[in-house]
């Protein structure tokens, strides 16, 4: 985390009446948000919510996730977030392989070279994810006459071949597979634009756990351990106000960007994770949460030598976006192990 600007220079230059007095604002915006609904846009076209995928794989994804009926590009950046947290140079203990997480013997069939000039290269996501949209295709048609959710069964051949799918009549009853073609659909809404978004129930909740924790001095890694003088750091702080109403969201602020879907910033509400990035076109370049209030302001851990306080969202100057936090949204997410790379992929 890198330095922060104080927003609250002046509202607290002005004497606590004054300050009381936005605290109280704050938490009366805050709690007749609470239990509301929002109409959220309709839905037209399925499209990448932006933000969601680095620059480099937009266009490709965009391209190669309208394939078939089946696929959508949410859909195929969900499976290439779950596979690989979008790394090209990705490689699994079994051996499976680049951004979309082939093996072997799998790539030498469904392997493709959009352009026809070269050697099909797994390691290559110009090649890779166009041959993840082929093979989801494929094994949509090897599925075509299952009955039932068709989405569901491509997603579920491609975890446990068509085979399994066929015999089965619909997604086979295996645990790992069942649990497959459940986070991806759900990942799926994290990368879509326009996605419903109604009012987190645990926002009030997660706002309440935040602001009992005002005044305490940052620590970089804090996650509140006792150890640790109960401090936090950013996204320690937004991990443990979600733990505390159940929700339990990974370690690192960008990985915490996909537990849900991403409303823009004129629909935002109180609860709402709010993202800061040096890039303003590659999710991994996040480098700092705060946990959304209500007028422009947010609840968080700013740098070394500073309290947890309430900042404008402007403060950082590099506003990336937000995203809503489900619980169904957060359990979807991949495992990160302890290198930064995805744990529980193909």
């Amino acid at each position: 985390m890198t330095s922060r600007r104080t927003a609250l220079a002046a509202i607290t230059a002005g004497g606590g009446g004054f300050l009381a007095l936005f605290l109280g604002l704050v938490l009366l915006g805050t709690f007749s948000a609470y239990g509301s609904l929002t109409q959220a846009e309709a839905q037209g076209r399925v499209a990448l919510a932006p933000g969601t995928v680095p620059a480099a794989y937009t266009s490709l994804i965009e391209q190669w996730g309208t394939l078939c009926p089946e696929l959508t590009p949410p859909l195929l950046a969900a499976q290439l977030y779950q596979e690989s947290g979008f790394d090209p140079r990705a490689q699994s203990p079994v051996g499976a392989q680049g951004i979309a997480q082939f093996m072997p013997g799998t790539w030498k069939i469904y392997g493709i070279d959009p352009t026809h000039t070269h050697t099909p290269d797994v390691w290559n996501p110009a090649d890779a994810i166009p041959s993840a949209a082929s093979y989801d295709c494929q094994l949509a048609k090897d599925t075509a006459k299952v009955g039932g959710d068709r989405v569901a069964n491509m997603l579920a051949a491609y975890n446990a071949g068509p085979y399994a799918v066929i015999q089965a009549g619909g997604v086979p009853p295996i645990a790992e597979t069942q649990n497959y073609v459940r986070r991806i659909k759900q990942l799926a809404q994290s990368f879509t634009a326009t996605a419903p978004m109604a009012f987190s129930s645990q926002a009030a909740g997660a706002i309440y756990y935040a602001q009992t924790k005002l005044g305490t001095p940052y620590l970089w890694g804090g996650e509140g351990k006792a150890s640790q003088g109960y401090r936090f750091d950013c996204s320690g702080l937004t991990q443990a106000a979600y733990a505390s109403v159940g929700i339990k969201l990974p370690r690192v602020a960008a990985d915490q960007w996909y537990a849900g879907p991403h409303p823009s910033r004129d629909q935002l509400q109180p609860g709402d994770l709010v993202f800061f990035a040096t890039n303003p076109h590659d999710p991994a370049t996040i480098h700092h949460v705060g946990i959304y209030v209500g007028g422009g302001y947010m609840i968080n851990a700013p740098h070394t030598g500073a309290v947890i306080r309430y900042d404008s969202i402007d403060s950082e100057g590099d506003y990336y976006g937000a995203t809503r936090v489900t619980s169904d949204g957060a359990a979807a997410l991949p495992t990160v192990n302890g290198q930064g790379t995805i744990a529980n992929g193909h």
